[in-house]
């Protein structure tokens, strides 16, 4: 397997990696090794269970959640050594790739005739990132290469499946979605708004989640009489700019920059918010959304890829990206205790359908089916 990020390295495709092997340790007939990014600047091996093995290719990275340009290229530059040499060494029955690139630019160069499937992740499907519009034009003719070579091609929601079929139309994507820690992210019993709205989106700070259409919400709010506050958990390269938004907004006292928070902490975060709100432009499925629905929250979102999935009766679409259509969606929530109530309740049931398990088992049946033929 071949994973550029890996926690505590970057954001849901780490995470939702990281999940799958805690199931994979309990299948007695499968071997993984998992070839992924360090933070030590030299080769580092783990014991992920009995079964796994985790590779780090270090490099001098600065920041865990943002990825520079020339940060990727090191990876990559220093990952094929190893990765060759994996491959060299060992009897591999099948390739797995989290991220179509830079991840499944390895499976591309050298296979030695292993079959290789491609995990679709968010900005490896092109047009999907804000920041990467150029490189999708130059890389395009390589994208498609990684892709048309890869045996299987899985997206996580029927969105980014739909995305993906505009780049390489001849492929039959299938989907499996993200899963949830139903024990681990438990709904409170105490989620009442009081005098105080509590909003929280936990996302990178990049311009893909426009973060300041929900900062320029929260001074809508305020200014109509309803006193929210905006909890934002994470990390980018965006962070300084966007607590100058909210100074500039005069709502800095409003809005709470966390920072990256502890992957232990997570948990409690959701529990001590009202309501989850994301204004992202595109995602894969957000493993956040999930987490936030299984805590019982209430959702507010944008209309990106995994919606459909998540939501139905547990949340609110905005109609468009304004910041004044996501105020009229929490003003719906505020003033109507039985709708807000009613969606904890739905939020929790809906999440109570997604579990690693099943992901983890439909991931099982493919490769039995490539190893078969």
């Amino acid at each position: 397997m071949l994973n550029y990020e890996f926690p505590p390295i970057g954001g849901g495709g780490g995470q939702a990696h990281r999940n799958i092997l805690l199931q994979y340790a309990k299948v007695n007939d499968l071997e993984v090794d998992v070839l992924t990014c360090g933070m030590s600047g030299v080769l580092e091996k783990e014991k992920f269970a009995d079964n796994i093995n985790i590779y780090r290719v270090g490099i001098r990275k600065e920041n865990l959640h943002h990825w520079k340009k020339f940060e990727v290229v090191s990876w990559l530059m220093r990952a094929k050594k190893y990765y060759y040499k994996l491959i060299n060494e060992n009897n591999y029955d099948l390739i797995h790739s989290f991220f179509a690139f830079p991840s499944g630019f390895l499976c591309y160069k050298k296979n030695k005739g292993v079959p290789y499937i491609i995990s679709l992740r968010g900005s490896d499907v092109p047009g999907t990132n804000v920041r990467l519009g150029l490189e999708y034009i130059l890389l395009s003719s390589l994208f498609k290469k990684i892709w048309n070579n890869a045996a299987v091609i899985v997206a996580n929601s029927s969105g980014q499946a739909e995305l993906a079929s505009k780049f390489v139309p001849e492929f039959a994507i299938p989907v499996i979605p993200n899963g949830i820690d139903l024990e681990r992210f438990i709904p409170s019993q105490f989620n009442v708004i009081g005098k105080q709205v509590r909003l929280l989106t936990v996302s990178r700070l990049t311009p893909g989640k426009r973060i300041d259409i929900l900062i320029r919400a929260v001074k809508i709010c305020n200014d109509n009489g309803i006193d929210a506050v905006l909890n934002i958990a994470g990390h980018g390269h965006l962070m300084e700019q966007l607590r100058q938004f909210s100074v500039d907004l005069n709502v800095a006292d409003k809005v709470n920059f966390l920072g990256r928070v502890e992957s232990v902490a997570i948990p409690e975060l959701y529990r001590e918010n009202n309501i989850f709100i994301m204004s992202s432009a595109h995602e894969g499925m957000s493993n956040a959304m999930l987490e936030a629905m299984a805590s019982g929250l209430p959702i507010v979102t944008t209309d990106c890829e995994g919606v459909q999935e998540l939501i139905a009766d547990n949340g609110i679409v905005s109609p468009d990206d304004s910041s004044e259509e996501f105020v009229s969606c929490i003003e719906e929530l505020v003033n109507n205790k039985n709708l807000f109530d009613d969606m904890k309740v739905q939020a929790r049931e809906q999440a109570e359908k997604f579990k690693w398990e099943t992901t983890a088992g439909k991931y099982l049946e493919i490769y039995k089916n490539i190893v078969a033929k």
